[in-house]
């Protein structure tokens, strides 16, 4: 299949379907990560996840000729991506180490509503934008008596998702291929800077294949699948629309943490769920 090709079947894919893609895959690999976490220090979880993710984006792009190829200010662009996306997927499992992950899910969709929020030209999405905010507030019911520390990283890990979110749109501006490229060559930085932190927690791993198996998995499930579809989605639709979408995200956090972790949603929590379904059923994307 040529290049053409590749890009006249995936313009044919309508990019919400992308994101519906990215959404489950972005819990269903933490959720097997969780599961790692009693053989494997939890920075060491996020250093293969990473790891694997570069290993697959450095054989299918070869992303270092993006590096090569890029003028100053298109470096600090993926030097910036990348960062966010070692130090984003570090405090994401330091999180969820601490809280359900239905809870960091609620927490990490906070910032992008700021995003939908500045998107919003409508009553009627206005209105999604209300539904959404309340759905994510019953499914957080923060309570800072439990895991203080966990809360702190969750928020970190929000201002780090909103980061990814700005800077992956304009990774994704000329479109899906060039977007995927540009990505791979940000994982490669993420693994230069989450190494330090990371890497020592790994080794325990490298003596089980299993083991090793295992973080291959999280990583594909996790920062190959899902940031992909990203990117893909990100090229055609506009950053409020695609802010407001990532309400999603805690109700496949909370579905995904019922099925793989059995963390079991109260009645308020599938309360919330319903409403953040029903924001982004309303939303109406703006045209053009």
């Amino acid at each position: 299949m040529t290049t053409t090709a590749g890009q006249r079947t995936t313009a044919r894919i309508p990019p919400h379907a992308y994101f519906v893609t990215s959404a489950v895959f972005h819990y269903l690999g933490p959720s097997m990560a969780v599961l790692l976490f009693a053989r494997v220090g939890v920075l060491g979880v996020a250093w293969l996840r990473i790891a694997a993710a570069a290993a697959v984006f450095a054989v299918w792009r070869r992303p270092w000729r993006v590096l090569v190829a890029a003028d100053r200010r298109q470096r600090l662009l993926l030097v910036a991506l990348g960062a966010t996306l070692g130090l984003m997927n570090a405090v994401f499992y330091l999180a969820i180490a601490r809280l359900p992950l239905s809870t960091v899910g609620a927490i990490e969709f906070l910032g992008p509503i700021l995003l939908a929020a500045a998107g919003v030209r409508t009553w009627r999405n206005l209105a999604a934008l209300v539904l959404a905010v309340g759905g994510v507030a019953l499914l957080t019911e923060v309570r800072l008596a439990g895991e203080p520390l966990g809360y702190v990283f969750a928020f970190l890990n929000c201002a780090g998702f909103v980061l990814y979110v700005l800077l992956g749109h304009r990774v994704a501006a000329d479109g899906g291929a060039s977007g995927i490229d540009r990505l791979g060559a940000s994982m490669l930085i993420a693994l230069v800077i989450v190494s330090p932190v990371g890497l020592t927690d790994a080794v325990a791993a490298f003596s089980a294949p299993l083991l090793i198996a295992a973080g291959v998995g999280v990583g594909i499930c996790s920062s190959v699948v899902p940031y992909v579809c990203d990117q893909l989605a990100m090229a055609r639709l506009s950053r409020a629309t695609f802010a407001l979408m990532l309400a999603l995200l805690p109700a496949t956090a909370t579905l995904i943490g019922v099925a793989i972790l059995h963390q079991v949603p109260t009645l308020t929590e599938l309360a919330g769920i319903v409403l953040v379904i029903a924001g982004v059923a309303l939303h109406n994307a703006p045209r053009g």
